[in-house]
């Protein structure tokens, strides 16, 4: 992701040049950066030296400093605070703990869901309002996809019948979406991209980190939960602070199937992988507080990766161990397929709408350089929330549902493919009576029906 965001910047941004600075402990892109003359610092980032080394690059002396923490293991609130008492601009993808952060709290699922890591950002938003922007959680999903919500819900809107204007604040989005009968969101996405080649026994193969994906997909499932839900999952848990917009699963979100819908493939099972818009879209659009609100959507990632990579899954799961070797495809590597990937808004009038980018890889070669369709997805919105941040300095902490929708989608779309609407009269029970199961029959919404048993 960082190689990609790199020709990006330096496309749409004026910037000191002798002032742009890469920190990675990895030496792989060395020789690519000394021939662009961009200063490499060749260091890990730890609790011990962040300050220092962060320091010595964002200081406010010589004009605006923004940081792009597109890093693993290191503190996303940690750095996140540190930028603002620079007075440095920030903004990241993911809310991100220290290295170590699973291991030490492997007897502790509840400390290991996105649900725990979001609210330590949320608190520090509570505590220290205002001051400089700092963006939290904004790439393809998280990110993205919030802005794709709000387009669709004023589609859904006109073509309903319903006449709204655009909404102002969160309360009437809310409302709006609560009005439409929205029952809940998936973050509904087909990633077909392909090497061409068969994968290697012992090799995980992504179009994305390895790392993240693993990371994620061994944390618990969770999700938003919405009101209109009758059946408490089993093993499912609640919590008792916070927004409380979300439940978890004490289940790997990788271990966890669900079934979904997207324009090219159709009905397809996914996996229930935890993600901060999971939360965040859940929580934005709740009327009401606490655990038992007026209205609020279930809002779930549904997550097909490419073949290579559900092969991964399924071999990295059945060793139960790390993989050893680790391949992203990447622009050189890729031979054909698509990252389609978008919103799917169920259980209004017109039954299931999926609005989202179809991006494929000869589109995203041909846009930009260093890129996949899924890099690209992803740099793209960063590059929107970095123009907002720029656009907006003195915001203080912010997640995507908050910002204008319409003004980072202007600026992301050039880079998006094609980027369209399909209504569906799929629902999770137009499945053959041998594949239904235990369903409820008089709400085919219901998250029972869409949990794959």
């Amino acid at each position: 992701m960082g190689r990609g965001m790199l020709p990006l910047i330096e496309r749409h941004f004026q910037y000191a040049s002798d002032r742009l600075t890469i920190i990675d402990p990895d030496p792989e892109h060395a020789s690519f950066l000394a021939e662009r003359g961009i200063r490499f610092v060749n260091e890990a980032i730890t609790p011990a030296n962040f300050r220092n080394i962060l320091s010595t690059w964002l200081s406010s002396s010589s004009g605006q400093s923004f940081c792009v923490n597109l890093s693993v293991e290191t503190s996303s609130l940690d750095i996140l605070k540190f930028c603002r008492e620079l007075g440095a601009l920030y903004i990241d993808t993911v809310v991100e703990p220290w290295a170590g952060f699973d291991e030490a709290n492997k007897d502790d699922t509840a400390a290991r869901t996105n649900y725990a890591l979001r609210e330590t950002v949320r608190r520090e938003k509570r505590a220290s309002p205002g001051g400089p922007t700092a963006v939290s959680c904004c790439g393809a999903n998280p990110g993205m996809v919030s802005w794709f919500v709000k387009e669709a819900l004023l589609n859904v809107a006109k073509d309903t019948g319903m006449v709204s204007d655009v909404p102002s604040n969160r309360e009437g989005w809310a409302r709006l979406m609560q009005q439409l009968g929205v029952k809940g969101i998936h973050i509904a996405e087909r990633d077909t991209q392909s090497s061409g080649q068969p994968k290697p026994i012992g090799t995980f193969v992504n179009t994305w980190s390895v790392d993240g994906f693993v990371s994620e997909g061994l944390q618990p499932a969770e999700l938003g939960w919405g009101t209109h839900e009758t059946h408490w999952p089993a093993n499912a848990h609640s919590f008792n602070e916070g927004c409380q917009a979300s439940i978890y699963i004490d289940r790997p979100g990788a271990q966890t199937l669900v079934y979904s819908w997207c324009p090219t493939a159709g009905a397809q099972q996914a996996f229930l992988v935890t993600h901060n818009e999971s939360i965040s879209i859940a929580d934005y659009f709740t009327v009401g507080e606490g655990l038992t609100p007026e209205y609020r959507p279930t809002c779930h990632y549904a997550y097909h990766p490419s073949d290579e990579a559900i092969l991964s899954v399924h071999e990295t799961l059945g060793r139960g161990t790390e993989p050893e070797n680790k391949t992203i495809l990447d622009e050189t590597t890729i031979r054909s397929g698509m990252d389609q990937l978008g919103v799917l808004l169920f259980g209004h009038a017109k039954n299931a709408y999926w609005y989202g980018s179809s991006l494929t890889i000869d589109e995203a070669r041909a846009l930009a350089p260093h890129q996949n369709a899924t890099a690209l997805q992803v740099t793209s919105a960063l590059l929107a929330g970095m123009v907002w941040a720029l656009e907006n300095p003195d915001a203080g902490i912010v997640e995507t549902d908050e910002m204008d929708h319409a003004r980072c989608l202007e600026i992301q779309r050039p880079y998006l493919g094609t980027v369209e609407g399909h209504y569906t009269d799929w629902t999770p029970l137009s499945r053959d009576e041998l594949f239904k199961g235990d369903v409820d029959e008089t709400d085919p919404w219901q998250f029972k029906n869409i949990l794959v048993a």
